[in-house]
């Protein structure tokens, strides 16, 4: 594999480098390197930027506003946004939902739902984890009867992400209750927010936060033509769609800043001199490097609906060193961590207090997106063959 970016490569990259750090206000990206709240308003402003500069969705086919770029510039593309500290797209337009439209949806569904999908005119959340149906998915147990032109669905979901923000939901949902396989009878549907008889719920998280939702659908009537491909094949999409989260669940760029800054503060701090420490933190930049290299492989090769079973590679690894980079930063705090929302009326540093808050959050990387034992179990079927 070649490592050096080509002269075209190189301008390609300075090119984005200097937009991200010119265009995108200087507080935002401020907000998110220091890992402080990120507004429902940032990450609209942010997207829309980018969608108007053609950014958004570059991973998405041309005619409904991707770019013709090579998996290398794709790279690029992300790497630099994440280390410029820059909201990315929002993920359940952008990955998700977006990308399922555009392989499985009917011309009218992607001419209904792409474009204002690109431009986050419509913010979208998941409903795919229950209650009784997490890392083993197909357990789903919300229904969708078909009444007519419309669906009836019954049923809960949980931990949607930023639901509280949303305007639909997409969703897993049992269309075949005495399907064979219980993953033959999923199908999948779109719905929007204030559909009359969905009621959202918030759920508040150990750093204080609110960032996650229960959703409850009570004889919710959708519209027939909102299912996405064919009945009972929402399994198939689903895969598709998990296989795009895992790959940007990696979040190379962001944890290379991450580790830089963990560097940074330690040397300042006296703590690199601790050998230590130092060999954890140099072993965290060596196994970032080798992610990177796996991401590149990844995205050259998950083409054609098909994801590629070494995205789950990316999704455990990339989570565990979310983690340590979380880790080693509040090492770096230390006592000075302790403090939680206490601003500048005490001498901590801002960046010390948001660390526990953090480190605390990011334990959710190895849930999310498929869970890193369930991972494990695809590596060693689909990979290692065993």
């Amino acid at each position: 594999m070649q490592l050096a970016l080509t002269p075209e490569e190189a301008a390609f990259r300075d090119e984005l480098r200097t937009f991200y750090r010119t265009e995108i206000p200087a507080e935002i990206r401020e907000r998110v390197r220091l890992g402080a709240e990120v507004s429902r308003e940032d990450v609209v402003t942010t997207h829309k930027i980018l969608n108007d500069n053609g950014l958004a969705v570059p991973n998405w086919p041309v005619e409904w506003g991707g770019k013709d770029w090579t998996p290398t510039q794709q790279q690029i593309w992300l790497d630099e946004m994440q280390l410029a500290s820059v909201p990315e797209p929002l993920t359940f337009n952008a990955n998700m939902v977006g990308p399922v439209i555009a392989e499985f949806g009917s011309q009218e569904l992607k001419e209904r739902f792409l474009p204002p999908t690109a431009a986050l005119d419509i913010w979208w959340c998941q409903g795919f984890s229950e209650p009784e149906a997490g890392s083993d998915l197909a357990s789903l147990r919300t229904t969708a009867l078909r009444d007519g032109d419309s669906y009836v669905v019954n049923g809960q979901k949980t931990w949607t992400t930023l639901g509280q923000h949303a305007d639909w939901i997409f969703c897993l949902v049992r269309t075949d209750p005495n399907a064979p396989k219980k993953q033959a009878g999923i199908s999948f549907l779109l719905m929007e927010m204030n559909t009359p008889g969905i009621t959202l719920r918030p759920i508040k998280l150990v750093d204080g936060s609110f960032e996650v939702n229960e959703v409850f659908f009570e004889d919710v009537r959708v519209p027939a033509d909102q299912l996405v491909g064919e009945e009972n094949q929402g399994w198939t999409y689903a895969k598709y769609l998990l296989g795009n989260e895992r790959n940007g669940i990696a979040q190379v760029g962001r944890t290379k800043l991450r580790l830089s800054e963990v560097k940074e503060r330690a040397k300042a701090s006296g703590l690199l001199d601790d050998p230590l420490f130092a060999a954890r933190l140099a072993e965290a930049e060596n196994d970032i490097l080798a992610l990177e290299l796996t991401q590149m492989r990844v995205a050259s090769s998950s083409q054609g609906g098909k994801p590629n079973p070494a995205s789950s590679v990316l999704k455990l690894r990339g989570s565990q060193l979310q983690q340590l980079a979380t880790e080693l930063m509040l090492e770096v705090a230390g006592p000075d961590a302790l403090p939680f929302q206490a601003g500048s009326a005490i001498t901590s540093p801002e960046w010390a207090q948001h660390s526990a808050p953090r480190y605390l959050n990011y334990r959710k990387t190895s849930i999310y997106g498929g869970s890193n034992e369930v991972q494990r179990t695809i590596i060693a079927s689909t990979i290692l063959g065993l």
